[in-house]
């Protein structure tokens, strides 16, 4: 029967039909099927195949819940408010809901309360929940917090969302566990993840005021947005706030003005009296005073006080309403009643404008009384002139005075006069604290003349009396002396006689006093005593010195726990340097761990107060992306914000983003002027880049004598690269004269600083006796020093030393262990010696197949030597199968890179090389008819005959061989097996190195520059050396850096730049 109700449910093997499927799941229920129950339950709940019927519902998940299963328990619909019929949900066990909301069934807590107990026993998450919600409000039981704590955290744990924002609730209010305001936010935070709306507006305002965790307007307003779209009516009205006030958003006027509009439409009584105000201000909207009335009477009707107050005024100006005094009294009235202190006073003032009657003076003066007591200043002096004149209370002058000095002088010009009378009376009939009101009058020139000895006279009269802040301005005036003769003792008598007793402000001036010993020997300990104490009552600079000496081990203990406390206690009284040293610790992990959001946001903070290094940090952190976007143009600005303020590593700092087009458009001109600010203000990386701008030209004419002083002045403050640079200057004369020993020096000290091609270059000072005595065993250990850190080149020469046995005792075995390292790293000529270690069983077991591996690595990379090696193992078979083409092959690439040099290196087997170039060349192969002419004409042992080799090479070059050119050109030239004719020679050297051909462009070169077999033209020759150059020619790279240098026969800003190679 479930079965087939099923299939009409599903419309399997029949058409859907609900009357049907309940037909059947009523049959099968009736039957005992528990599952049958259920769903017929469903369709009694949702009307579906029979009319909706809840208390029919009820019945059957009644019926299955007492057979035991627990799904019975729970509610797979709720019921939603709009009537709408039933949607599937689970956030409550249903028969519990039925009778915790009298829903189809009498209403019974009880029940309910003892159904979500059993749904919860058999694990129904929601069951927990809902339960927790009846121990918290005592409905169906006893109200117990803790079990609901307990279950809310059991709830949340199990993914009830809800659960989760009950369970922050509990930790913010200590509800049946300790107050946790860091666990309560993360409990909020959690909720909001998973879209609990009221999660996302308490967290907001969280964020807002910094409770749980730190002020983030951002976070905040982002929070209230999400709030607000989620229908959290509160959260409109915060929202148009930070729209209004520019908080953690742009400031706009115009969304504020809706966004209040919308809240007031959801009933928010607060969002009504900003609307108001905005209707009265005209603040993103037209001014509408009728409006504004009409707000305002809304809110205030709605129990608002600050609507109260504000309609009471509209009231008595008349404002978009007809003026009516016995209104605004009401209001104002309504007001005070609520608590607003405003409208005390402004109800006093009303009654003081009424007629004035014994009853309305009388009124006046309770009234004022209560805003005094309130702390509304400007009722403070009228309350005075109520005893003065007698006014609504008996006349009393004492009361009047003490008044007068309550409000510490602050008021109209008319009661400023009157202050300092009675200040001047009683302090003749010594009153103390008129004595000290006094002093100040004098002090500060309010309503007599500025007096600094009659100021000092009444501090001191005040302070002998024991007057705590008169004894403290003494020692001000004491301390400072101006009028009256400077004494420290005095002072510092004054301070601690005041700290003393308890005065927060002496106790820092005599920490101060007891550090810097003025007026008292210096006393650390003393010093250390003080500023905490005044830390600990708030004085944020006692904080920060305080913090400062915990840091730096100052007197105490080196302390970075407690240097980070007190750091961040000033930073948050808004210490500026605090809020940099707090920045530091966050971003180097010191004190606390590490953490670069916060870092970036105290230094934003301290950076927006214009402290300088903290805006060079905050630069660097928009550089760098730490815990923000990567954003180069910010970086920029604040480089050149401290720059400007003089910061010397912003200076540099912006010289290299100028230099670099970094956060800005590339600037040489002004990346020189900033590297030259900072190296004039003492910044040695700035030194030794304003050097390398001298030498090379940039942002500035090349200057080599400038460039020498620079890295001189940053070699002396020890700047490695630039002492290494130094020593280069030296060694070749570069802006000063040639001087090895200098040079030696220098490569020296970098050496030492652990520059690892200054030790290369000093090991080779060592091997030749460059500025210092020949020393091999010094050679070496520079050689390995070097080569421990990595330098290929010194890695290969160290092989060398152990394998020749120089500086050091021959050994073959450490050879080839830094031959391998040099040639694992990629140095070709440590390749071909590692390969030849293996071919001869050199420091390691002879192994062909990897002596042919090396060779070929070598070969490769164009080693020439390894080429011929590697053309005699295809030649030989060794480590390789025996292959004559690819022995040619490298044959033939060796001969083209140098082919004498090739040629003489490959001594063995002699006649099989000629006889393969001669095979390929009577074959018609160009490139050995090349080779076999050059065999011809350098070899005694393969029948050498000139002219046999001038022949070839003349029907190699109608083949068009740019090597054939060139070797043509030379036969030529030098007029061996044909006469002698330059101007022959001229023009095999140009086509040779029209072609490409290096060597040939080189010779062509010299043909221009000495005027051989063509005119003399030093700007053509000029051409062909940097051709030359720029295709690897070393000689012609020599040649062209000495034109550079000399300025020889050419101007060198006429032609392209190249790159020397170094």
């Amino acid at each position: 029967m479930f079965n087939l109700a099923i299939c009409y449910e599903n419309g399997k093997g029949t058409k859907r039909n609900l009357e049907k499927v309940f037909h059947w799941y009523q049959k099968a229920a009736e039957n005992g099927n528990e599952d049958a129950m259920f769903n017929l339950a469903i369709c009694y709940r949702n009307g579906e195949g029979t009319i909706k019927n809840l208390k029919k519902a009820f019945y059957w998940y009644q019926k299955e819940a007492e057979n035991g299963v627990k799904e019975a328990m729970f509610n797979l619909a709720i019921c939603y408010e709009n009537g709408k019929g039933m949607e599937k949900d689970l956030g409550k066990p249903f028969i519990a809901n039925r009778y915790y909301n009298g829903e189809g069934i009498e209403k019974n807590l009880e029940k309910a309360f003892h159904l979500y107990q059993k749904a919860a026993e058999n694990g129904i998450k929601e069951a927990i929940f809902n339960l927790a919600i009846c121990y918290k409000n005592g409905k169906g039981t006893e109200i117990n917090l803790e079990k609901a704590f307990h279950l809310y955290q059991k709830a949340a744990e199990n993914g009830v969302k809800e659960a989760m924002f009950n369970l922050a609730i509990c930790y913010e209010n200590e509800e049946g566990t300790k107050k946790d305001l860091e666990q309560a936010f993360y409990c909020y935070q959690k909720a909001a993840e998973n879209g609990v709306k009221e999660a996302m507006f308490n967290l907001a305002s969280w964020y807002y005021n910094g409770k749980g965790t730190e002020k983030n307007l951002k976070k905040a307003f982002h929070l209230y947005q999400k709030a607000a779209e989620n229908g959290i009516k509160e959260a409109m009205n915060n929202l148009a706030n930070r729209y209004y006030n520019g908080e953690g958003t742009e400031k706009n006027l115009k969304k504020a003005f809706i966004l209040y509009q919308k809240a007031v439409e959801n009933g928010v009584k607060e969002a009504m009296f900003n609307l108001a105000n905005k209707y009265r201000n005209g603040k993103g909207t037209e001014i509408n005073l009728e409006k504004a009335f009409y707000w305002y009477q809304k809110a205030a009707e709605s129990g608002d006080k600050e609507s109260m107050n504000s309609l009471a005024i509209c009231y008595i100006n008349g404002e978009g309403t007809e003026k009516n005094l016995e209104k605004a009294l009401y209001w104002f009235q309504k007001a005070v009643e609520n608590g607003n202190k405003d409208a005390m006073l402004n109800l006093t003032i009303c009654y003081r404008n009424l007629k004035e009657t014994e009853k309305n003076s009388k009124k006046a003066f309770q009234l004022y009384q209560k805003a005094t007591e309130n702390g509304v200043k400007e009722a403070m002096n009228s309350l005075a002139i109520c005893y003065e004149k007698g006014k609504g209370t008996e006349n009393n002058l004492e009361k009047a005075f003490i008044a007068i000095c309550y409000e510490n002088g602050k008021g109209t010009e008319k009661n400023l006069e009157k202050a300092f009378y009675w200040y001047q009376k009683a302090a003749e009939n010594d009153h103390i604290k008129a004595m000290f009101n006094l002093a100040n009058s004098y002090k500060n020139g309010k309503e007599t003349e500025k007096n600094l000895e009659k100021a000092f006279y009444w501090f001191q009269k005040a302070a002998e009396e024991d007057h705590i802040k008169a004894m403290f301005n003494l020692a001000i005036c004491y301390e400072n002396g101006g009028e009256m003769e400077k004494n420290l003792e005095k002072a510092f008598y004054w301070h601690q006689k005041t700290a003393e007793k308890d005065y927060i402000k002496a106790m820092f001036n005599l920490a101060s006093m007891y550090y810097n010993g003025e007026g008292t020997e210096n006393n650390l300990e003393k010093a250390l005593y003080w500023y905490q104490k005044a830390a600990e009552n708030g004085v944020k600079e006692a904080m920060y010195n305080l913090a400062n000496s915990y840091e730096n081990g100052k007197v105490t203990e080196k302390n970075s726990e407690k240097a980070f406390y007190w750091y961040q206690n000033a930073a948050e009284k808004d210490h500026i340097k605090a809020m940099f040293n707090l920045a530091s610790m966050y971003y180097n992990g010191e004190g606390t761990e590490k953490n670069l959001d916060k870092a970036f946001y105290w230094y934003q903070k301290a950076a927006e107060n214009d402290f300088t290094d903290a805006m060079n940090n905050l630069a660097i952190c928009y550089e760098n992306g730490e815990k923000t976007e990567k954003n180069l143009e910010k970086a920029f600005f604040w480089y050149q914000k401290a720059a400007k303020k003089d910061h010397i590593k912003a200076m540099n700092n912006l010289a290299i983003f100028y230099k670099n087009g970094k956060g800005i458009e590339k600037n040489l001109e002004k990346a020189f002027y900033w590297y030259q600010k900072a190296a004039e203000n003492g910044f040695t990386d700035a030194m030794f880049n304003l050097a390398i701008f001298y030498e090379i030209g940039h942002g500035t004419k090349e200057n080599l004598e400038k460039a020498f002083y620079w890295y001189q002045k940053a070699a002396e403050n020890g700047f490695t690269d630039a002492m290494f640079n130094l020593a280069i200057f030296y060694e070749i004369g570069h802006g000063t004269k040639e001087n090895l020993e200098k040079a030696f020096y220098w490569y020296q000290k970098a050496a030492e600083n652990g520059f690892t091609d200054a030790m290369f270059n000093l090991a080779i000072f060592y091997e030749i006796g460059h500025g210092t005595k020949e020393n091999l065993e010094k050679a070496f250990y520079w050689y390995q020093k070097a080569a421990e850190n990595g330098h290929e080149v010194a890695i290969y020469k160290l092989a060398i030393f152990y394998e020749i046995g120089e500086g050091t005792k021959k050994n073959l075995e450490k050879a080839f262990y830094w031959y391998q390292k040099a040639a694992e790293n990629g140095f070709e000529y440590a390749m071909n010696e590692l390969a030849n270690s293996y071919e001869n069983g050199k420091g390691t077991e002879m192994n062909l197949k990897k002596a042919f591996f090396w060779y070929q690595k070598a070969a490769e990379k164009d080693h020439i030597i390894a080429m011929n090696n590697l053309a005699i193992f295809y030649k030989n078979g060794k480590g390789i199968e025996k292959n004559l083409e690819k022995a040619f092959y490298w044959y033939q690439k060796a001969a083209e890179k140098d082919h004498i040099k090739a040629m003489k290196k490959t001594e063995k087997n002699l006649e099989e090389v000629f006889h393969l170039y001669k095979k390929a060349a009577e074959n018609g192969i160009k490139e050995a008819m090349n080779n076999l002419a050059n065999w011809y004409y350098s070899r005694e042992d393969t029948e050498k005959n000139l002219r046999n080799a001038f022949i070839l090479y003349k029907i190699e070059v109608k083949n068009g061989v740019k090597e054939t050119m060139f070797n043509l050109a030379n036969k030529y030239r030098i007029g061996k097996e044909v006469e002698k004719n330059l101007e022959k020679a001229f023009y095999w050297y140009q086509k040779a190195a029209e072609n490409g051909f290096k060597d040939a462009m080189f010779n062509l070169a010299n043909c221009y520059y000495d005027g051989k077999g063509t005119r003399r033209d030093f700007e053509v020759a000029f051409y062909w050396y940097q051709e030359a150059a720029e295709n690897g020619d070393e000689r012609a790279m020599d040649i062209l850096a000495n034109i550079y240098i000399d300025k020889k026969e050419i101007d060198k800003n006429s032609v392209k730049p190249f790159c020397l190679l170094q």
